[in-house]
């Protein structure tokens, strides 16, 4: 599992990129000086093995680290069985490209509360990933994480403590930590170190030292409401948090290799700035 250092990139096509998605790892690379890539199938796995496969050569040959963020419609506590199943199916499509294109994790959002209670979303949430799981086993699908991510609305299954619990409960599924999705949902808790190290130790103490220091990450500040993330913000955009600064000197100091997938409005520019953050952050803590 581990990745060996931290890695920035984007959530999707670099914004002034105009060249196919299988050379993007190179332009990444050479262009920006960025080592990491999350493919979008959020409208729906529609990549070819064959595409797939030329992505993940041009990934290793750049030593781009990819992952696939799995489609929008993904409810597994939806009240609807075939939505359920449904569901289900396109996690095993999205494990089935990433193993094509060597991704190391699925990132997904598992679905809305609905007519259940907490309680009850997430042990469909959990029941159905067992059965992902099941289903990927039995394709020869391995090496590929399950990601559930900490989502930003109130109606959504996604709380820090929630996904927590779904991956102590099921079998190679580590968390994906959207920051501002926290933020938002918290109403704006994301304010000083403590309260970045607070979720840190609570995954070390329950999932382990590996999982917390190889963490996969989302950052971009968020804009938000009562109910939860409104929309996202560039990081050069005044009254919005959470602060990168903070986080890029928790992973100097604590020697994390977190993977932080830029998902700003901007894209791989704000990637450019956040990874600018950290070696200033590195060098700074070298010369004292």
């Amino acid at each position: 599992m581990p990745i060996g250092r931290t890695r920035f990139g984007p959530a999707g096509r670099p914004i002034n990129y105009k060249g196919p998605t299988e050379k993007i790892p190179e332009y990444l690379k050479t262009q920006e000086g960025l080592d990491a890539f999350e493919y979008q199938a959020v409208r729906g796995v529609r990549i070819s093995k064959e595409k797939a496969e030329e992505l993940g050569n041009n990934a290793k040959e750049f030593d781009v680290l990819l992952s696939l963020h799995a489609p929008y419609a993904i409810n597994l506590s939806s009240s609807s069985e075939e939505t359920r199943k449904a569901s289900i199916e396109r996690l095993v499509l999205s494990m089935q490209a990433a193993q094509w294109m060597g991704a190391r994790i699925v990132v997904f959002h598992p679905g809305y509360y609905g007519k259940f209670s907490k309680e009850e979303a997430l042990e469909l949430c959990i029941t159905a990933l067992k059965e992902v799981n099941e289903r990927a086993s039995s394709l020869g699908i391995k090496h590929v994480f399950l990601g559930p991510e900490t989502m930003g609305k109130l109606s959504q299954v996604g709380s820090v403590e929630e996904i927590i619990t779904m991956c102590e409960n099921v079998p190679n599924a580590v968390p994906v930590i959207d920051w501002a999705h926290i933020h938002a949902r918290t109403g704006g808790s994301l304010r000083r170190k403590d309260d970045y190290l607070k979720i840190l130790d609570i995954i070390e103490k329950r999932l382990g030292s590996d999982v917390v220091s190889n963490l996969h990450c989302h950052f971009t500040k968020v804009e938000f409401t009562k109910k939860g993330e409104r929309r996202h913000r560039r990081l050069d955009e005044e009254g919005y948090g959470p602060d990168f600064e903070i986080l890029a000197t928790i992973i100097v100091e604590h020697g994390y290799s977190f993977t932080i997938i830029s998902e700003s409005p901007v894209l791989d520019k704000d990637a450019i700035v956040m990874k600018s953050i950290l070696e200033r952050i590195k060098n700074t803590i070298k010369q004292t």
